[in-house]
């Protein structure tokens, strides 16, 4: 008998790496790594996990991205000038401030004004009380002329036990003076539009007060007011050997003629009435 006849009727020897199926009778195992066996394909392609839906500017159409990309950057170059305008304002003088001084001024006044230093706050260290008097005409046609109403004293005793005091109370007339302070000379000259702007509303408030004050009476109207100023340094603590003077300061404005738009409006309405 051949050698070969006799390998051919031999069962075939069983491979290592070979996974018997059911067709041969025994059931599927696992390999012995205990990894399942990766399933055949079924010839359809599996599908594609779905995408997240976009959100932000992602989500808009191109032309709005390139709109939104546009106004982001104008807000962040505004922001960037905006806070550099600032430091250079309270900043100490330099090279910049010397140079470029105006434009910053023109940026700053009068929405972003600030009244204090960066590394040099200066406290205020005066009592600065201002008052005013007016020239009224009656209605009889006569005039007369009121004394000294002492505002910055009526504003401090409306504080003075006030747990919550008013922003006006506060501030209104402080910063209306040293506004026109700032913008005035020492002879009363104004510098510019501030200093025309600075003069109007001082003169608003004085009327306003002054009619607060002062009865007025059907068609007495104010003509002319006149504004003064009384400065007194504050004395310096015992421990301090700082020496400033007691004298105070006078500053007395000319007379101001007072127009209609100086007035509140119920009252210069009344005015013109009155005119016609």
């Amino acid at each position: 008998m051949d050698a070969n006849d006799n390998n051919a009727n031999e069962p075939p020897l069983p491979s290592f790496n070979a996974v018997p199926s059911p067709a041969d009778g025994v059931a599927a195992t696992p390999p012995s790594d205990g990894v399942p066996a990766t399933p055949p394909p079924t010839g359809i392609p599996a599908a594609p996990p779905p995408r997240p839906p976009r959100a932000g500017i992602a989500a808009l159409s191109p032309r709005y991205q390139v709109a939104a990309a546009l106004a982001l950057a104008l807000i962040t170059v505004t922001a960037c000038v905006h806070v550099g305008m600032l430091f250079l304002h309270v900043a100490p003088a330099n090279t910049m401030t010397k140079q470029h001084g105006q434009a910053v001024d023109d940026w700053i006044y009068p929405e972003f004004e600030q009244n204090w230093k960066l590394f040099a706050p200066n406290p205020m260290q005066q009592n600065i009380a201002v008052q005013a008097r007016a020239e009224i005409r009656t209605g009889d046609g006569s005039t007369r002329t009121t004394g000294w109403y002492d505002l910055s004293a009526r504003d401090g005793a409306d504080i003075d036990g006030n747990l919550l005091p008013s922003h006006t109370q506060q501030n209104e007339l402080r910063r209306a003076w040293d506004f026109y302070v700032a913008a005035h000379d020492a002879q009363n000259r104004p510098r510019g539009l501030r200093g025309q702007l600075s003069e109007r509303y001082v003169r608003r408030i004085v009327v306003m007060r002054v009619e607060r004050e002062e009865p007025m009476g059907r068609g007495a109207t104010v003509e002319r007011v006149q504004v003064r100023s009384k400065t007194t340094n504050v004395p310096a603590p015992e421990w301090s050997d700082e020496k400033v003077t007691a004298k105070p300061v006078l500053r007395q404005l000319p007379w101001w003629p007072v127009t209609p738009d100086d007035m509140p409006l119920g009252r210069a309405q009344e005015s013109e009435g009155d005119a016609r």
